[in-house]
């Protein structure tokens, strides 16, 4: 049965010539390793469109020589070879081993990369071929007893290894000066010639959108597969040239991949775990870090932060004592693990390139620009809903991929174009495109310069908010609160975004009515606004402490870290909306993960100083609250144990009758003061 090469996984680099291993088998039991690997072999099928005779006389060589094995092992004279013929089939199983691998890679690798390297592999089946004719003349023949006919193939398969020429086809060698051709016309700014694009395309097999994606796809896992930087950035100019190529030849279109399971998926496709996306930027983390807080970023995003003059932890406000960045290894190891399961190429720490590399050369950027302003154009002329779908989709996917795309776009004119499309008449009708479009401006906010360009094009922010309110999905709803959280980002614009009355509706529905994804969304998007202390006002008066209430089983971690920014901030109202939250506090301080416990210990901490004597009755009544506390302070972390001996000596002043405002927040002191206290 023929072998498809689609069930071969994509290896790391091209095997050395020792990278093999001879056989340590006796006698027959080598004979029949060599004849499975032959019937290997045999059963590829020829390579598509280049390397075709080569690849096919490798094939044909291979189902010979199967020939004579099988006729070895049906001989049961020959049981016992003699030392030279021995190792003459340990040389071949390694031989054997080298263009296994050879014709596998060839056949998984990209058409696009095969071809700028079509003169090494090229060599590398003359050279193999070569080694093999060498050990066929060596091989003592006349000791086998075969048949004359098999003997006869023997003969024959030997001649024609002696008869092989390191020579690429000449049409094959045009083809790849071609290519070079026109990504040195991209360089040089000019726009490649679509007659010249299209011919090229087709002689590698690409001749629809499908199979582009594919190659496309492929050239992402080449770069991935590459330890060579020059490599890096050759395939990262072919993905350039592809992209252009595949907008401008076949159009755009929505039309996903059939599933394929060798195929590398793309984020846009996958549910990525809230705890692998950084609190900042929303993307998958690359280089998890763990700020004083005891949140976790992506380095490059909280340097941003930091850098741009914030001394507090983004999420949850908290001033930081210190800017080191911890490296989190445990989770910088469960990502690569979950990038593997998902078929995702995962960066090493200390990388410059995204996971496309499409910013690493002239050629890549300039192929960039060409499919931006393509796509961005024939937006702006859109005939139909179903065009500007298909376009605003291969915007969204561009956008995704670094920021050089992200730039790219926001210069072309995108953002104004794409405001056309968010209305809620667009949504009502076509669902899809309003989910492409907000998602695409979201893509695009991750940029620092498009998050200005966003706030200051006409109609914007108020179609992302009339999505948020009213769009027709819940994706719909939820990109549009994390566009809103991305904004946020920047100190003016959390102010502003807090005014919103409809901001804050939005959001809080949002968080009280979505899925779990979508309350995520606005729940994080909640936290961000509520570093503003005006805002926190508008968040109490909107009913957050009773929405945050209602999620807290859902989304533990987070509705407590709300939860301790509003009742800090929020002044006695907060205070007095958050007394039903106590009992449930009580139990996240009980059951919580390390952060969560942090959160609802200072909560708690903030409601008994300022809610009376009422409200610790409340968490008195929890029941076996000292015990929980107690073990909050031999457990937790460093703040947490802090604000848990603050409770527990509420507590025990509310129990003798004292003023549990007397408190000191001990807070800020040491392990040793702390310890010191408690022990008088």
């Amino acid at each position: 049965m023929a072998v498809t090469p689609r069930v071969f996984p994509p290896r790391k680099r091209w095997p050395s010539t020792g990278s093999s291993i001879s056989p340590k088998f006796a006698d027959l039991n080598l004979v029949k390793s060599l004849l499975s690997l032959s019937q290997e072999i045999s059963a590829l099928k020829p390579l598509q469109c280049l390397l075709i005779q080569k690849s096919l006389s490798t094939i044909n060589k291979s189902k010979l020589l199967a020939i004579v094995f099988e006729e070895l092992l049906r001989n049961p004279v020959s049981t016992s070879f003699s030392p030279s013929i021995l190792l003459c089939f340990e040389e071949m199983y390694i031989v054997f081993q080298r263009i296994k691998t050879l014709m596998e890679d060839c056949c998984n690798g990209s058409k696009m990369w095969l071809l700028m390297r079509i003169q090494p592999l090229a060599n590398s089946f003359h050279e193999l071929t070569l080694e093999l004719s060498t050990l066929l003349n060596i091989f003592p023949v006349n000791e086998l007893d075969l048949s004359q006919d098999v003997e006869e193939l023997f003969v024959l398969v030997r001649k024609h290894c002696s008869q092989s020429k390191p020579s690429v086809d000449p049409r094959e060698d045009s083809l790849r000066r071609d290519v070079l051709a026109l990504l040195h016309q991209i360089k040089k700014e000019i726009v490649p010639h679509h007659l010249k694009l299209k011919q090229i395309l087709d002689n590698l097999g690409l001749r629809d959108q499908s199979s582009c994606r594919e190659e496309i796809e492929c050239l992402q896992d080449e770069i991935q597969n590459q330890i060579d930087e020059k490599s890096k950035l050759d395939i990262a100019s072919l993905i350039g040239l592809l992209r252009y190529a595949k907008c401008v030849l076949f159009g755009s279109s929505t039309t996903q991949l059939e599933p394929d399971h060798r195929r590398r998926n793309s984020l846009s496709d996958i549910a990525v775990p809230a705890d692998f996306r950084c609190p900042i930027s929303l993307e998958l983390m690359r280089d998890p870090v763990v700020v004083a807080s005891g949140q976790t970023y992506d380095r490059e995003s909280i340097n941003q932060w930091i850098e741009s003059g914030h001394n507090t932890c983004p999420k949850t406000g908290q001033t930081l004592a210190h800017t080191n960045l911890i490296p989190n290894r445990a989770l910088r190891n469960l990502l690569a693990m979950w990038c593997r399961q998902q078929r995702v190429p995962f960066e090493t720490v200390g990388s410059n390139e995204k996971v496309s590399g499409v910013k690493a050369t002239k050629a890549a950027f300039e192929a960039t620009k060409m499919t931006v302003y393509f796509l961005v154009n024939k937006l702006s002329v859109s005939p139909s809903m179903e065009a500007a779908n298909a376009v605003t989709y291969e915007l969204r996917a561009l956008a995704k991929t670094d920021s050089d795309s992200r730039a790219c776009i926001a210069e072309a004119g995108a953002i104004p174009v794409l405001v056309r499309y968010l209305g809620s008449g667009v949504g009502s009708e076509h669902p899809n495109l309003q989910v492409n479009v907000v998602t695409t401006i979201l893509d695009l906010s991750i940029l620092e310069a498009n998050k200005t360009r966003i706030m200051e094009t006409d109609g914007a922010l108020n179609g992302v908010i009339d999505v948020l309110r009213f769009g027709a999905t819940w994706e719909a709803k939820g990109n549009a609160a994390a566009t809103i959280f991305s904004l946020s980002g920047v100190h003016a614009y959390r102010k502003r975004l807090g005014r919103k009355t409809r901001v804050i509706k939005g959001l809080i529905d949002l968080a009280k009515d979505g899925p779990t994804n979508s309350k995520r969304d606005a729940i994080v998007t909640i936290l961000n606004l509520a570093g503003d202390r005006e805002t926190v006002g508008r968040l109490v008066e909107g009913g957050v402490i009773e929405t945050v209430i209602g999620v807290i089983n859902v989304l533990p971690e987070e509705a407590v870290t709300i939860l301790e920014a509003v009742v800090k901030r929020g002044g006695l109202v907060a205070i007095a909306a958050a007394y039903n939250s106590i009992k449930k506090l009580g139990v996240i301080l009980r059951e919580g993960w390390d952060t969560a416990r942090e959160s609802a210990a200072a909560s708690l901490v903030t409601i008994c100083r300022k809610g009376g004597l009422e409200v610790v009755a409340e968490l008195a009544a929890v029941p076996s609250i000292e015990r929980i506390i107690w073990e909050v302070m031999g457990t937790g972390t460093m703040r947490a144990r802090r604000k848990a001996a603050v409770l527990l000596r509420i507590l025990r002043r509310w129990s003798a009758g004292l003023d549990t405002n007397d408190v000191v927040d001990i807070s800020v002191m040491s392990e040793g003061r702390l310890t010191t206290m408690l022990s008088a």
